[in-house]
């Protein structure tokens, strides 16, 4: 069996920035531990698999040690995929996963994510939290990810978590983030539990922090970057129980895997 294959960096402009994804456009699916093992063997932060189902897009995410129930890179990477190298024509594209209905949108030149807002659960700051990431920690939000709230744009820069101490504290990930200088706030990203030391650029975890910050700020529209190495923007709002997350996305690979 042969399957086709496109990787797309997502949430930037340009090749070898923004967050990789692995995309398959598959016919059927293909059982689940088959599906790992691709994922495992691409061993980017997400490999996508979509399935057309009725007037909709099935998808699933894997990284490459567990599959994942939200994924806001590869959606876009998809996204991209089925408009640029199989031609849908539809200026919207729906799509199904666990975590309910999904959508993205053709914006001009972005393309844009329409994801469920994430309402997080103040909770108390734990000296094992502090002592993981290794820094001062001004507020805690848990929800499926941990969101731990930093001074300045500085700290979210300067932030050396012990990943093996990481991996233990509840939820999938580690978000930390804090008010930006250029754009209204910043973030990063950890999750060794699920095999992603450090995320370039996570969708998923905007969903959190846009309702937070837009709370916080005032402001429903919102520009956002993650701090990691590769880097990434997104442009966001919130409507209602919606979060919208905009980004561009390129491609910079395409093959066959041999199964």
């Amino acid at each position: 069996m042969q399957l086709e294959f496109h990787q797309i960096d997502a949430f930037t402009e340009h090749a070898f920035r923004g967050n990789p994804a692995m995309v398959y456009r598959l016919d059927a699916w293909l059982p689940d531990e088959l599906m790992q093992r691709i994922a495992a063997e691409h061993n980017l932060a997400e490999t996508a698999f979509v399935v057309r189902e009725g007037a909709a897009w099935h998808i699933r995410w894997f990284t490459p040690a567990a599959e994942v129930p939200l994924c806001g890179h590869a959606t876009l990477a998809s996204a991209y995929v089925l408009f640029e190298c199989y031609g849908e024509t539809a200026s919207r594209l729906d799509f199904t996963c666990t975590s309910g209905a999904l959508g993205v949108t053709r914006e001009g030149e972005r393309l844009v994510l329409d994801f469920p807002a994430i309402q997080a659960e103040r909770v108390a700051v734990s000296a094992s939290l502090e002592q993981a990431l290794g820094c001062k920690v001004l507020e805690a939000w848990q929800s499926k990810e941990l969101m731990a709230v930093l001074a300045s744009e500085q700290a979210v820069r300067d932030c050396a978590p012990d990943l093996k101490a990481l991996a233990e504290q509840p939820g999938l990930g580690v978000i930390v983030t804090a008010r930006g200088e250029r754009h209204d706030f910043v973030s990063r990203y950890f999750a060794p539990f699920i095999g992603i030391d450090e995320d370039p650029v996570t969708g998923s975890t905007h969903c959190v922090m846009v309702p937070y910050w837009a709370e916080r700020l005032g402001r429903q529209q919102l520009d956002a970057a993650q701090l990691s190495a590769r880097g990434g923007e997104l442009f966001c709002r919130l409507e209602g129980e919606r979060v919208k997350i905009a980004g561009h996305a390129v491609k910079v690979a395409q093959g066959t895997i041999y199964l």
